[in-house]
């Protein structure tokens, strides 16, 4: 936005407080500035320093809102999912934002100037009632595909009521004969018989009802990647969606510096030795146990290939104490908080060992780096299907008891990784990536197929919001 012109309308972006829900939304707000509008993102305190980091060099203005301090089981001061002992507590996490609600109305009826649109992520389902009650467009973001959110539809409607079939049974979609899932592809949530049984379904259920009665729905995709899941939503579900990104290409890419941290400069090295590097990482959501790290560690090992493993602090402990001082020429470890993207773009990099979360999937393939896709929660079982079946841009690991979330054994993962990063089909795939990678960011340029639908949702909302105040 320029310095002296006004605002052509007013974003309020309210993020869930977990990071793979953040910061996507941060980065359209770098897209939505673009196009002469104010944004005002709310988050609460513990979750601001990362959000002011983020938006530094925006005009982006953000909002504090008290998070509440007495959740069973969840200790004060705890305000990010990344934070929670165990995933188990997402629920309650969820169920507590409720009390956010009235903080956010006061807030939400002062800003100036007047609030045109608010995206709301799914999560936080109250903030239906809160924009309905003042008359604001409300656009629901859950970080999803279109594909993951069509095929969870369908099978929600037509299968998995009254099925008796075992979790890892295959059964083939209606709508799509070409896909074969299992009940293990789903969130226990969806594929739970009693859907208003336990606390996680009840949030389930709140959140699909409130994002059914929304204005709209944002996917973080480009309708070049999956039109034919586009498509099908806009034509048999609700509400109507926008494909606007891979809004991961809103984030700059860092310029060259002399303070690189560590891992740059490892990766560096490694580029100047002409030596390819695996990325390996699995998200700060995701659970491993200490017999799931220490066969990614012996495989690691005995791959000879040349990796960068992130790994959350939590499991950071591997077993093998002489692990990295056997392979430390040619894998580093690292404990710390990475910007992914700037590792993805790193030319040495040439795979990434992923759990297949949404905004891994597009950072990887924007960067144009094949993926071995490695499910562990949530949607990423779907996406992991879509990466491999679909876009065929990647390869997957291979669990002992060929089930979804079954246990990976260090000789099946040695196999993939080296077919991943020496194989035929690893080049395969790697071409592929490298094609889609151009779709991805042609999508986003000016005229592109999510420039263009940005560009139409901004004016319908803009004209509506115009005409209801004549």
């Amino acid at each position: 936005m320029s310095s002296n012109s006004q605002p052509s309308g007013h974003a309020v972006l309210f993020p869930f407080m977990a990071k793979g829900h953040t910061i996507p939304l941060l980065h359209l707000a770098r897209f939505l500035l673009s196009r002469n509008l104010a944004v005002t993102v709310f988050t609460t305190p513990s979750n601001r320093p990362f959000i002011s980091h983020s938006l530094s060099d925006t005009k982006s203005s953000i909002i504090d809102l008290p998070f509440p301090q007495s959740i069973p089981d969840i200790p004060a001061g705890v305000e990010s999912t990344d934070r929670l002992s165990s995933m188990s507590l997402i629920p309650s996490f969820v169920l507590a934002t409720k009390s956010i609600q009235p903080h956010f109305e006061l807030a939400l009826e002062c800003l100036i100037p007047r609030v045109t649109f608010v995206v709301s992520d799914g999560f936080l389902w109250w903030t239906l009632d809160s924009t309905s009650k003042f008359g604001v467009p409300r656009l629901v973001f859950y970080g999803i595909c279109a594909y993951a959110n069509s095929l969870a539809r369908v099978v929600i409607k037509n299968l998995l009521p009254g099925r008796n079939e075992s979790n890892n049974e295959s059964i083939t979609v209606p709508t799509f004969p070409w896909i074969k899932v299992t009940k293990n592809d789903f969130d226990a949530m969806i594929s739970d018989p009693e859907p208003n049984r336990t606390p996680a379904s009840g949030v389930f259920m709140n959140c699909v009802k409130s994002t059914m009665s929304s204005f709209g729905m944002l996917f973080n995709s480009f309708y070049e990647l999956e039109p034919l899941f586009v498509d099908f939503w806009n034509r048999e579900c609700q509400p109507r969606a926008w494909c606007i990104g891979p809004l991961c290409l809103a984030q700059p890419v860092k310029s060259e510096s002399s303070n690189k941290p560590v891992w740059i400069q490892w990766l560096d090295q490694k580029l100047d030795q002409d030596c390819p590097v695996l990325y390996v990482a699995f998200g700060s959501q995701a659970e491993v146990s200490p017999e799931q790290i220490k066969e990614i560690a012996i495989a690691l090992e005995e791959s000879n290939v040349n990796f960068l493993w992130v790994i959350r602090k939590k499991e950071s402990e591997i077993s093998d104490i002489g692990f990295e001082n056997r392979v430390k020429s040619r894998g580093l470890v690292v404990r710390d908080w990475v910007d992914q993207r700037e590792i993805l773009m790193h030319e040495s990099v040439q795979g990434f060992l992923s759990h297949c979360g949404w905004n891994s999937v597009l950072e990887s393939i924007c960067a144009g780096v094949p993926i071995l896709a490695w499910p562990m929660m949530a949607e990423q079982p779907l996406n992991a299907k879509m990466v491999v079946e679909e876009i065929k841009v990647g390869l997957r690991v291979e669990t002992c008891d060929g089930s979804v979330k079954g246990f990976v054994r260090s000789e099946g993962l040695k196999k993939m990784v080296k077919a991943l990063m020496e194989g035929d089909k690893g080049k395969d795939v790697r071409k592929k990536t490298k094609e889609v990678a151009a779709m991805a960011n042609k999508a986003v340029e000016e005229g592109g197929s999510s420039w263009s639908s940005l560009e139409s949702l901004i004016n319908e909302i803009c004209q509506g919001q115009a005409v209801k105040l004549i």
